[in-house]
């Protein structure tokens, strides 16, 4: 190795993606919004959905304010239902070549076991545990005949956290970790790179406070910016492929988990 100072910083400073085919889920708000556009300014090919067509098309607006390379295009679709996973890939494929790294993120929020319907629960379910796994089987179906790729998980802390009254989204997110760590195990011996970011609170839509309290809690150090998060994946992502990010917990500095 070279011993002077530019050379030994270029080899700990990760060199960031660029021009890679990138497909995330639940891409039009919050943290997943925060991440594409990320993504797509370093020079990446971005790929998302979203469930309305009002916030893609913002997320698509707010894309042709950069300056960059990299390119940012997406779908409507329902995450909750096989023909929306159907819908997504059928897209992607018609438009790239190939999937370099998938970005399971859509989610939905809930609370206590005691609110909502059985058919809300499943919903739930449905767009929380199972849109992750027919995702990443969808991935892999691209990704194992080249033997690379890189699967991101977005978990949450509430899953190690507990909180009471948000046991049924605690439940999901418990899933979503014991999913992925299975899942590496299966995959690094093919050459695809398995991560879990779990984070703490993040100012998002998601969330049951309104924009103006969830910024006192960013003030505060009680709440993270979405882009907090999407800096985080970004460095998950480009890792060279020796180092293998197991997982990632970033939390609020005050947010005492």
């Amino acid at each position: 190795m070279e011993t002077n100072s530019s050379a030994y910083i270029n080899s700990v400073i990760p060199e960031w993606i660029k021009n890679k085919n990138i497909l995330i889920t639940g891409g039009t708000t919050g943290i997943g919004r925060a991440t594409a556009l990320l993504l797509a300014s370093m020079g990446n090919h971005i790929f998302i959905c979203g469930h309305h067509q009002h916030q893609l098309d913002d997320t698509l607006r707010d894309f042709n304010t950069l300056n960059t390379t990299g390119s940012l295009e997406g779908v409507v679709v329902d995450l909750a239902t096989e023909e929306g996973i159907q819908k997504l890939f059928d897209r992607f494929d018609s438009m790239y070549d190939q999937l370099d790294i998938l970005v399971n993120n859509a989610a939905i929020a809930y609370q206590s076991v005691k609110e909502g319907s059985y058919s809300d629960q499943a919903y739930l379910l449905r767009a929380n545990i199972l849109a992750y796994l027919a995702c990443t089987k969808a991935a892999l179906e691209r990704m194992e005949p080249k033997g690379s790729g890189h699967i991101v998980n977005v978990g949450s802390m509430s899953a190690d956290a507990r909180e009471a009254q948000s046991s049924v989204y605690v439940c999901s997110k418990g899933g979503i970790q014991a999913f992925t760590e299975s899942l590496r195990k299966e995959l690094n011996p093919k050459g695809i790179q398995v991560s879990l970011i779990e984070p703490g609170a993040v100012g998002t839509d998601m969330q049951p406070f309104s924009p103006a309290e969830q910024r006192e809690k960013i003030a505060a150090l009680e709440m993270l910016y979405a882009e907090d998060i999407a800096r985080s994946i970004a460095f998950i992502v480009s890792q060279p492929l020796r180092t293998s990010v197991v997982s990632m917990q970033v939390k609020p500095l005050l947010q005492i988990i």
